[in-house]
């Protein structure tokens, strides 16, 4: 997607497993592409984010979501239910990004809007380069919708 380069991407992070939300981040601080990750810690307060209520008021759009499956409260599956039933938020980009290699998962989520599913390495490196060819794949190479 073209852009100002000193425009950063706006990326919400919905994740509850701190040591995963903080490798994610640490990726994409190390990566090519200016990026402001939000974090959120499961499905409630990411429809809270993306819809700007409480104390995410602020909140910026975010121009892709990484989305964790199995949280507390509201799963991803629900929250990529609800996103993708908004006219107003169905258009971001959801990336799943979940410990589950369940074809079952795949499947429902897809069915449900998911954009890409990406089962989190448990290699370190392995991480770290999937979460870098998410951000090159959907910052460099697609053109996302504003």
């Amino acid at each position: 997607m073209t852009q100002d380069d000193s425009a950063p991407f706006d990326i919400l992070l919905v994740e509850d497993d701190p040591a995963d939300a903080g490798l994610a981040k640490r990726a994409l601080r190390e990566g090519r592409i200016l990026c402001r990750v939000s974090h959120v810690r499961d499905g409630v307060e990411a429809m809270d984010f993306l819809r700007r209520k409480d104390q995410f008021a602020g909140a910026p759009r975010p121009d892709l979501i990484l989305l964790d499956l199995n949280m507390p409260r509201m799963d991803g599956r629900a929250v990529l239910q609800e996103l993708k039933a908004d006219s107003d938020l169905k258009t971001i980009p959801v990336v799943i990004l979940t410990t589950s290699d369940v074809d079952r998962d795949v499947n429902a989520s897809y069915l449900l809007g998911a954009n890409s599913f990406i089962t989190k390495p448990m290699d370190m490196d392995a991480f770290f380069d999937a979460i870098k060819s998410v951000e090159e794949y959907w910052f460099r190479v697609v053109r996302l919708p504003r």
